[in-house]
């Protein structure tokens, strides 16, 4: 199965993922791209802070990008595959 990292892009730099994730897809890391921006623009909310600006970055094993997902994306998709 293969290993996937989410780096988080910010204005000020990239906080890398030093662990990965193993997923069955590349569908799958989408999935869990979207959820973890919802997952952080929910505590910076709740902090008073604004953070739609930043995106997730989809790294394979080798650190090379495989898609980059806008956190303001987490905010407009609705369904997202099972």
């Amino acid at each position: 199965m293969p290993k996937y990292y989410f780096n988080v892009l910010t204005v000020n730099g990239r906080m890398e993922d030093p662990e990965g994730t193993d997923l069955p897809s590349m569908d799958e890391a989408y999935v869990s791209a979207i959820e973890d921006a919802r997952a952080l623009m929910s505590e910076a909310i709740l902090e008073g802070k604004d953070i739609s600006s930043r995106k997730i970055e989809i790294c394979n094993e080798d650190n090379s990008p495989l898609q980059i997902v806008p956190f303001r994306e987490a905010l407009i998709v609705i369904d997202l595959p099972n």
